[in-house]
């Protein structure tokens, strides 16, 4: 005899088109703020000596 399916507990709410839009945006503009940092053969040679002294 086949058992009947158990329940699933309710999905949480998807964010809206808002929230997912501004996610997005804030993830682009935090990407090309860090690869624009690269760029910079300064700030490469300051990011060098900062994880060479860890060390």
């Amino acid at each position: 005899m086949p058992t009947a399916p158990e329940p699933q507990p309710p999905s949480p709410p998807a964010l809206p088109l808002a929230w997912r839009l501004l996610a997005w945006a804030v993830s682009i503009v935090a990407c090309l703020a860090v690869f624009g940092l690269y760029t910079a053969p300064e700030f490469m040679v300051l990011l060098a000596d900062k994880v060479w002294s860890c060390f």
